[in-house]
Order: structure tokens, then C-alpha cells, then sequence
């Protein structure tokens, strides 16, 4: 069977060898590359411009941002038929294309995240060695955890006044040079995109922009509703703490705690949002006012067969209503939660209507192509270009990000025990 041919549906005159190759795998991977620039963004806010009401959810965005990284090059993994051969891209960079630049980019940008990551916890990772180091008659388990930590300090064990600022310089320097790597990152897949000179969806200098700016965007969301739904649950777990130990603080300090930062976070949010639907129209009235040649099937596609999932879901449910959610007067948690899920909606959609849509009409402009995305799998091919494949990758961050806690502490509150 031709890769492609278990989830398209052809309509009218379509050339016999096309079929739509780009499936949810390439969906999900501009959206979770989005991810991982949009939460360092949100970290940088707090390192490089200095607002202090992000103090709370910088540390946070920038854990999960270093979660996200790894994830980023999974839908590409699942969706090449030589997965093997990935690795190549990595350990031979160069830029004569920009899935090869894509070495440079990613690995440039993971240095920079974590280095970063060990200027903000070197001091944890000092201070917890050496009161492992301190302790006497202890088990193989605080060993290995001594270790461990020991190694992560690299050496540099100094805790002085001068040291401790040093590493906040480093952390700033660091955090301003990953800004640019990090749009630069999310920046090349919208490039990718701009430069198919023989799809007219995707052929326009703003797609990198757009790409960008809608990075921010869910990145800055997803940070948001995962920081609302771990404060959520540090909550019931302070509150049946308090059973046992009433001196510990009570869950008014941290629920006051979570509408600040929350508020704030949102501010920043509706600021990139409208920079992200203002871009996007511009380029849909761009398109209309110049008419193409490619006009006609564009037409056909934005304003008849894909109209739900532009309009409706995507500028509908997925830009204006969560916008009027998060403008409303006295904030809370419950809408922050809803504008936060329906932005996420409208930047997937966004993602799934320039590669899906992009493939939806044929090279013959006569003809239409319809994907249907493979629910159960039965082969190895439909279960990872279909829907779990899909949750795979949305999954594993959370894993990995909850891996990194359990070393990296994500809140500055600390609890007395």
C-alpha cells in the first residue's frame, strides 16, 4: 500500500500519485516545537525584562519548557518511515535546507535551556549535597542521591554572595540570547512551509511570522493551565497535610499566590493573541485583495469545505471567545482554565488547517483530497500516524516534566515541615 493511501479520500480529477503524505505527526510537530518557545518566552519575561509578578510561573515555564524539548522531535521520529536515519540530521547539521539547519537550531537551543537550567539551581544543587554529605548512617538510596547531585553541581561549589550573582548574570545573559534561538527554532518549521513554492496555501513571507507568534501564544497558555492545575493539586495536598500539621500555611496563601500570577500571565497572553489573529487576517485579506491564479481553489477551500474548522474552530472558539473569557473583569481560575484550553484548540487548529488544508486540493486545482484520521490503529503505520500517536506526544511532556520536578523544585513557597 503507497504511504498515505489508508487515510485519503480523493474528489474529482486528482493526479493518481498524490495523496495526502503530511499527516497528524506533522500537525503535532510545529504545535509542540510552538510549546517549547512560547514557555521559555514566558520565563525570559521575568530573567531578561525583568517583571517580577512572573517570578512565580519563570522557574516553572522554564522546567517545562526543557520538558517539551525532547518531545519536539518525536512527531518527525514516528512519521519517518527510516526513523533510524533521524539522528543524522543531528550529528551532520549544515544549511543548505532547513530540516538541516534544524540540527544547528535545536541543539544551539538546548544548550542554552540547559545552561540556564544549572545557573537557576546550582545553588539547590550545592546546598542538597551537602546536607546529604552531612548526614551519617545513610542508606544506598541517599548515596546514589548525594551522588547525583554532586555531579550536577560540576564542581563549583561556591556559595558566596559574589557567586550567587554571577549565576543570575549568567541566567539573564542566557535567557536573552534564547530568545531570538527560540523563535528562530518555532520560526524555521513556518518557514519550511513559506518556501513550498508549489503549495499556494503555503507559499507567504508572513508564515514564519505567524508561526512565531502563535508559538508565544500556546506556549504561554499551556504554561498557564499546567501551572493552574498543579497549584490545584498542591492545594489538596496542603489541605490534607494541615490534618496532621496545622502550623503549615494555609491554602489561602497559595490560591492568592495563583490569581496573581495568573492575572498577570493572562495580560501578556491577549497581547500576543492579538498580534497572532491580527497577522493571520492580514494574510487571509492579503491573499483575497491580490487574487492568484491559485485564488479560485483557495477560495473554495477556506470558504466552503474547510469553513468550520477555520472559522468556527479555529477564529470562532479558538481566538474570539476565548479572548472575550480572558478581557472580562475580576479574573478567575475557572475561565483562565477555559481561555486557556480554547486558545490551545485555536493554535492546533491554526496548525492543522496550513498542513491539512495546505494538502486538501489537488496539483490540478480540479480536484480535493480529505484526510481521515486513523482512530483505532491496525498496523504499526495507522497507529502512528493516527490518534495515538498523536497522544503520545501530547502526553510524554508531562511525564518528562514530572520527572524533572521530583530533581528541579518548580516553586519558590516553601512549605515548613
Amino acid at each position: 500500500m503507497v504511504h498515505g493511501e489508508a487515510w485519503t479520500v480523493k474528489e474529482l480529477f486528482v493526479y493518481p500519485n498524490e495523496y495526502i503524505y503530511w499527516t497528524i505527526q506533522i500537525v503535532m510537530y510545529p504545535f509542540m516545537t510552538g510549546l517549547v518557545a512560547g514557555a521559555f518566552v514566558l520565563s525570559s519575561l521575568y530573567h531578561v525584562f525583568g517583571v517580577k509578578e512572573l517570578k512565580e510561573i519563570a522557574r516553572f515555564s522554564l522546567v517545562f519548557s526543557f520538558a517539551l524539548l525532547p518531545v519536539a522531535m518525536m512527531p518527525l521520529l514516528l512519521h519517518l518511515l527510516q526513523p533510524q536515519r533521524g539522528i543524522e540530521v543531528m550529528m551532520t547539521p549544515h544549511f543548505t535546507s532547513a530540516i538541516a539547519a534544524f540540527g544547528i537550531v535545536f541543539t544551539t537551543y538546548a544548550m542554552i535551556v540547559g545552561s540556564e537550567l544549572w545557573f537557576v539551581y546550582r545553588a539547590h544543587f550545592v546546598e542538597t549535597a551537602l546536607a546529604l554529605k552531612e548526614q551519617r548512617d545513610k542508606t544506598l538510596f541517599e548515596m546514589l542521591q548525594y551522588l547525583f547531585y554532586a555531579i550536577l553541581t560540576l564542581g563549583a561549589w561556591d556559595l558566596s554572595e559574589h557567586a550567587l550573582e554571577q549565576d543570575e548574570k549568567g541566567v539573564k545573559v542566557l535567557a536573552g540570547l534564547g530568545i531570538p534561538v527560540a523563535c528562530f527554532l518555532h520560526g524555521y518549521a513556518g518557514f519550511i512551509f513559506g518556501s513550498v513554492k508549489a503549495n499556494a496555501l503555503w507559499m507567504t513571507p508572513l508564515m514564519p511570522v505567524i508561526f512565531i507568534c502563535s508559538a508565544v501564544v500556546s506556549g504561554i497558555a499551556l504554561c498557564m493551565l499546567t501551572y493552574i492545575v498543579t497549584m490545584e493539586l498542591r492545594k489538596l495536598l496542603l489541605a490534607w497535610k494541615r490534618r496532621h500539621n496545622p502550623e503549615l500555611p494555609s491554602t489561602e496563601e497559595l490560591k492568592s499566590a495563583e490569581i496573581q500570577v495568573v492575572t498577570m500571565t493572562t495580560r501578556y497572553l491577549l497581547m500576543f493573541l492579538v498580534l497572532a489573529i491580527s497577522l493571520e487576517l492580514l494574510d487571509l485579506i492579503f491573499r483575497g485583495y491580490t487574487a492568484v491564479k491559485s485564488w479560485d481553489i483557495l477560495r473554495s477551500v477556506i470558504y466552503g469545505r474547510d469553513f468550520v474548522s477555520i472559522f468556527v474552530l479555529q477564529y470562532g472558539f479558538g481566538n474570539l471567545v476565548p479572548f472575550i473569557i480572558l478581557l472580562l473583569p475580576r479574573p478567575t481560575i475557572r475561565r483562565a482554565v477555559a481561555g486557556t484550553l480554547l486558545v490551545l484548540l485555536g493554535v492546533f487548529m491554526m496548525r492543522w488547517n496550513v498542513v491539512i488544508g495546505g494538502q486538501a486540493f489537488s496539483s490540478s486545482f480540479e480536484g480535493f483530497m480529505h484526510y481521515h484520521l486513523p482512530i483505532w490503529p491496525h498496523d504499526l503505520e495507522t497507529f502512528k500516524e493516527g490518534l495515538f500517536g498523536a497522544l503520545m506526544v501530547g502526553v510524554t511532556p508531562f511525564v518528562l516534566f514530572w520527572l524533572f520536578a521530583r530533581v528541579l523544585p518548580i516553586f519558590d513557597f516553601k512549605e515548613r515541615h
